[in-house]
């Protein structure tokens, strides 16, 4: 089964609309398909959070096995798609308080990031999403 781009961006949306129950079957799920997956929760104001939501995408990867330790073409993807995902998110979310998830999936050269929040506004809550994929030597 050859699998494309997309397959690859599914499984990150995937990750990132889980539960944290349902994240391991879904992480199992993929993993059986060749691709490998992580997924981690971040929230707080999105304006004072973006520098920790890169480091947590960074360090979910390297944890289970997305990307190699010290090898800064892997950490620049990896920034770079989550910087990407970020942008598609920040004009609904400037100034406000956000919480949500990182869905990040990887088979051979490509990597995806999706970020899914809520954003929190009295008691009006507002969904969004963003994506970010990178291509990345094998």
């Amino acid at each position: 089964m050859i699998i494309e781009s997309t397959d690859v961006a599914k499984a990150s949306i995937e990750m990132s609309i889980s539960s944290r129950e349902n994240e391991k079957k879904l992480e199992k799920f993929f993993e059986d398909k060749g691709i490998l997956t992580a997924a981690v929760d971040i929230g707080g104001n999105i304006n004072n959070s973006i520098p920790k939501i890169i480091e947590r995408a960074l360090v979910a990867s390297k944890k289970r096995g997305l990307i190699r330790e010290n090898y800064h073409v892997h950490d620049g993807a990896i920034a770079g798609a989550t910087r990407e995902a970020l942008f598609q998110i920040i004009q609904k979310a400037n100034g406000l308080n956000v919480g949500g998830k990182i869905g990040i999936a990887r088979n051979k050269e490509h990597i995806s990031v999706c970020i899914f929040m809520s954003i929190g506004l009295l008691h009006l809550n507002e969904v969004v999403i963003g994506l970010g994929h990178r291509s990345i030597p094998v």
